[in-house]
Parts: C-alpha cells; sequence; structure tokens
C-alpha cells in the first residue's frame, strides 16, 4: 500500500451528500401529495428536489471541506423541509414505509419545458421497467473528492472499491426488512417476522435494498462494465445506450395515447440508469451529457452509492460513518489496483448479493481470488489496513475523530 498524500492534500478532500427520503402521512404510508410549492421548483432548486416520485424528496448539500460541515447542512435543509410539510414526516428507513398499488406512486413531474418532461418521461421508463414500488427504495449518496488525482487514480479506486464495498453493506447496512407492501404479488423468499404482522426480512440480511430484491434487473446484469479506464467504461455505458433490448422494445416510446412511455428501447435510456455502487463523476455544463463531460474533462470526484439510511439518526447518516467512507475510500485509493477481468467482476457481484442477504451469518464465507475466505477474517484485514490512514487524517486535521471512527468499525 501506499503511503498516505500529505497533510496539505489531505485537507483538500472534499465531500458531499444526497439523500433520499419518502414523504409519509402521520399513519406510516405513503404521502400522495404533490412536492409542495413553498420547497421550490424541484427542477431548479439547487438543494431540495425530488427523485423518482413526487413523493420522494432529494436533499442536496454543497460541497464541504469535512464531516462536520456537511452534516450540519444536510441538518439545515431538513429543517426548512420539516418547516413547510405540516403534518406529513420523512420515512427514516431506505425500504419503503407502506405502499399503496404500483400505479398509484406517484411520478415526479418537472414542468412543461423539454428539461421537465424529459426528466418525467425518464421516470415513466424507470416505472415500466422496473416498477414503481422498487424506484421507491431510498438511499444516501456520498460524493467525494481529493485534490491532484487524475482519472486513472480515480478509476483504480473505482476498482478497489467495487472488490471490498461489502465491507460497508456489512458495517452499515440497516434494511435487513421491509413491508409486505413492497413485494406484493412477487417472488421474494423472505420470511415474516412476526406471526400475523406486516414486517417481511432476512435473519442475517444487512441491506436488502442492495440485493435481489433492491436494483437489480436482468436487462442491468448484462451490463459487464469495466472499470480499468475511461475508455472501457465509457464504451460499456455507450453500448447499453444503444443496444435495444427486447423486453423495452416491447413496451414502445410511446403509447396508443401518444403519451411517451420511456425515453428510448435500448438497455439505459440515460446514463444515470446504470445502477453501480460507485460511479465516476463530474459537473455537467447546461445541456451536457454525463459520458461526454467524463470523455471531454475527466473524472472530478466520485459518488459512492451503497449507503442506506441510518433509522436511528435525525438525517440518516452520521459524522462519523462520512469520516469512516473517507477512510476507505483514501484506502481504496492506496491499495495496488490490479485491472478487472470478466471473472472478478461476476465474484464481486456474488460477494455483494450475499453480504447483503446473509452478512451477519455465523461462518460466512466470500470469495477472493480463486480462494473462500471467511468474511470476519477479510473484513478484519481491511478494516487494520485502515488504521494508518486513520492516524494520517487525525494529524492532518487534528484531534482524533477520525481514529474513534476507525476504532468503532
Amino acid at each position: 500500500m501506499k503511503r498516505a498524500p500529505d497533510a496539505a492534500v489531505l485537507r483538500g478532500m472534499r465531500c458531499g451528500i444526497e439523500k433520499e427520503s419518502l414523504r409519509v402521512q402521520a399513519d406510516g404510508r405513503l404521502a400522495l401529495t404533490p412536492h409542495p410549492p413553498a420547497l421550490g421548483s424541484a427542477l431548479t432548486h439547487p438543494h431540495i428536489t425530488t427523485d423518482f416520485s413526487e413523493s420522494q424528496l432529494e436533499l442536496i448539500t454543497g460541497v464541504h471541506s469535512g464531516a462536520e460541515a456537511c452534516i450540519e447542512e444536510l441538518t439545515q435543509v431538513h429543517q426548512v423541509v420539516y418547516g413547510v410539510i405540516g403534518e406529513e414526516r420523512l420515512w427514516g428507513s431506505s425500504m419503503p414505509c407502506f405502499l399503496p398499488g404500483d400505479d398509484a406512486i406517484p411520478i415526479g413531474r418537472y414542468g412543461s419545458s423539454n428539461i421537465g418532461r424529459a426528466k418525467s418521461v425518464y421516470r415513466m421508463g424507470l416505472a415500466n421497467r422496473y416498477g414503481r414500488r422498487m424506484q421507491a427504495i431510498s438511499g444516501i449518496h456520498y460524493n467525494w473528492s481529493l485534490p491532484g488525482l487524475g482519472t486513472p487514480e480515480y478509476f483504480a479506486l473505482i476498482r478497489n472499491f467495487r472488490r471490498h464495498g461489502w465491507l460497508l453493506f456489512y458495517l452499515f447496512g440497516a434494511s435487513p426488512a421491509v413491508c409486505h407492501s413492497f413485494v406484493a404479488g412477487r417472488e421474494h423468499g423472505l420470511r415474516q417476522l412476526k406471526e400475523g404482522g406486516g414486517t417481511l426480512y432476512l435473519p442475517h440480511a444487512t441491506t436488502l435494498r442492495m440485493g435481489r430484491l433492491g436494483y437489480q434487473s436482468e436487462a442491468q446484469d448484462s451490463i459487464a462494465a469495466s472499470f480499468n479506464d475511461l475508455e472501457a467504461y465509457g464504451a460499456a455505458l455507450e453500448d447499453a445506450m444503444t443496444r435495444v433490448w427486447p423486453a423495452y422494445e416491447k413496451i414502445g416510446i410511446q403509447g396508443s395515447d401518444g403519451e411517451y412511455r420511456q425515453l428510448s428501447t435500448a438497455l439505459l435510456q440515460i446514463e444515470n440508469e446504470f445502477y453501480g455502487k460507485i460511479r465516476p463523476k463530474r459537473v455537467i455544463r447546461a445541456g451536457e451529457r454525463p459520458l461526454h463531460a467524463l470523455r471531454e474533462r475527466g473524472v472530478e470526484y466520485v459518488e459512492v452509492r451503497l449507503m442506506d439510511l441510518d433509522p436511528f439518526t435525525p438525517v440518516g447518516i452520521t459524522a462519523p460513518v462520512c469520516r469512516y467512507i473517507d477512510i476507505f475510500l483514501l484506502h481504496c485509493l492506496l491499495s495496488d489496483s490490479a485491472p478487472d477481468t470478466p471473472d472478478e467482476i461476476d465474484n464481486i457481484g456474488r460477494n455483494q448479493e450475499k453480504v447483503a442477504a446473509r452478512g451477519r451469518e455465523p461462518g460466512l464465507k466470500l470469495k477472493r481470488g480463486s480462494q473462500q475466505v471467511a468474511l470476519d477474517e477479510w473484513g478484519g484485514q481491511l478494516i487494520a489496513e485502515c488504521a494508518p490512514i486513520a492516524a494520517a487524517l487525525d494529524a492532518a486535521f487534528g484531534g482524533n475523530a477520525y481514529r474513534e471512527a476507525q476504532a468503532a468499525a
């Protein structure tokens, strides 16, 4: 492993949060009211918008130099929202509240402009492809950058994050159970938590959201994206956005009533439909496609997408957890990062699925290369390797907050 960057570079580290939450009624059922006008335009507001549904808020912080400032702004945005939504609440868990029938979940509306219409049609495509219930799942995205990193370094970080991201499932997964309404009418393999009750679960699950019940589909599974470099990643996304998928061709672009059903019949309508656990990102210019921005100007930051909402904290995530993500991302950056292969990509998917559904199962083993390794053994090694990074961060920022986050892990 490489040595941690010097203190000046570490102090240039930046982070930001995007947090999704369902608006619910006081009885825990989905609020079917439109996005509150007092919160501003969902199309243009920089900090408060909607995700898939009118009922699903997305709260966005600016870019910050540390976890405390980031959480402070996220708290302030929550306070603004609660000042407006009256008797409604923000659902505290990633897996949804009691949901109505699929067709009753309201899709986000963004006005009559071309951009606004395209956003709504894209969401209609998601509904037709995956179902509205799956889109009602919420999570936290953690955006992170370090000064001086080039695109190859970010891709090396991403490869290691994909290899070891299951550790964050284990440490911070918070969705082992779900309301029965989420899986009504489909095969699910869950158990009933209490006889006669409405909660279903898996006894050793960590994050159902990131497993087979969450952001998964046969179509997405066919995208074997390599993260060896921007060229390979871009080629995989471009192929997915131009390759017609038979099931989506049957849906069609427009219905007999003239209403749009999706943006295209390709495997992906747009880049953001690709449900990666981590994404290379760049701030885009007006009217620019994300892939074009990456190809033209390289990676600017990474977006970590696998964090569940923590239902035991007021805003879904805490500063110590943010600090551990900082440590973990630096570990991914500083560790040797061999090129990925199709076989390894398959193993990564299997490991992640296993930890999502069975991560707390005693003696659980994961595949590392050609070997089967106990989760607690491999996880313990990774956490131990993070200790010098936590110490370096504390030396750069003062105090012992990073070592405390490391000790908690």
